[in-house]
């Protein structure tokens, strides 16, 4: 999949079909579109071609944009969509002013001058341009001017994306990544930068990763224990660990964190990116009477982790 991020470095595609779209999450709904853009491609031997943009529009033109969390990162999204086989993705800056400029001037002067269409596949109530005053009608409306086609995401598929997207993040936020993995097709996963904490895991044989965000954007799991599988670039291996997201009430209650307990493994990886594959929530974060207290729930937990990960 080649990936492209400037208007005016565009190859001249092949009788592009294309669709627009965030597709956050690659999600089993959003699988169903791809595999039509790829169907129509198909027939006409054309090249498939998803448009997306960055920043996301809800975090430009929305009403929630500061409490709006992405289930991917553009990164990530690049990495799924390139395992569907498709054969180009664009991303688009988004601005107010691109949001602003008229529909007629987005066919015309966006995809027309841009793309050169075989075939446009859209959602029916798909908008665009000021005012949101596109849609499919006036799609259909200039089709025979510029030379596209147009089809239509049947409604109960573009249903299936919005419940989808809406359901995937719910289950993320109330922790229940089993539903996640399903709805996905795939298991939740986050990457965080490895820091310094307080070290206190070790005193009690649990050491720690503790993990930094880098972007902000990426949405996090409901405070709770999970059993999660992890990767390193420099570790050739993938390993297995329980992960603590929370305030640590026993200890300290003081500040959300992320911690990984990772099973037999014992390198420095400060400074190392940590790729967390989350795989089954085990129980609410709680507080202890002591550490010793604390310590038996941890070795409990972590039969427990073992267990989800056979």
């Amino acid at each position: 999949m080649q990936v492209h991020r400037q208007l005016s470095q565009l190859p001249v595609f092949n009788k592009a079909v294309i669709t627009i779209g965030s597709f956050d999450g690659v999600h089993t709904g959003h699988q169903q579109i791809i595999r039509q853009l790829k169907e129509e491609a198909a027939k006409v031997a054309g090249e498939t071609v998803i448009i997306t943009f960055y920043p996301h529009p809800r975090k430009v033109i929305g009403t929630t944009k500061n409490e709006f969390n992405l289930l991917n990162t553009m990164d990530e999204k690049i990495v799924l969509l390139s395992k569907e086989g498709i054969d180009h993705l664009v991303i688009v800056p988004f601005t107010r002013d691109f949001s602003d400029q008229p529909a007629v001037s987005y066919i015309k002067d966006f995809l027309v001058s841009n793309f050169h269409p075989h075939t446009i596949i859209i959602g029916y109530d798909h908008r665009f341009g000021k005012n949101r005053e596109g849609d499919f009608t006036l799609l259909e409306k200039y089709k025979k001017e510029f030379g596209y086609k147009v089809k239509e995401i049947p409604e109960h598929v573009l249903n299936e994306v919005t419940v989808s997207s809406s359901k995937i993040r719910e289950a993320i936020l109330a922790g229940d990544v089993s539903k996640a993995t399903d709805l996905l097709g795939y298991s939740y996963f986050f990457e965080g930068l490895v820091v310094h904490g307080d070290k206190r895991g070790r005193t009690i044989g649990f050491p720690t990763a503790n993990l930094r965000m880098e972007d902000k954007e990426k949405l996090i799991p409901g405070n709770g224990v999970y059993a999660v599988t992890c990767q390193l670039s420099t570790v050739n291996r993938q390993l297995k660990g329980m992960m603590n997201i929370g305030v640590r009430p026993t200890v300290d209650g003081l500040r959300r964190m992320i911690e990984v307990n990772l099973f037999d493994f014992d390198e420095d990886i400060y400074g190392k990116l940590m790729k967390v594959q989350t795989v089954k929530r085990l129980r609410d974060e709680k507080k202890f009477g002591g550490l010793d207290e604390l310590k038996q729930q941890l070795q409990n937990d972590r039969q427990a982790a073992m267990q989800a990960l056979l």
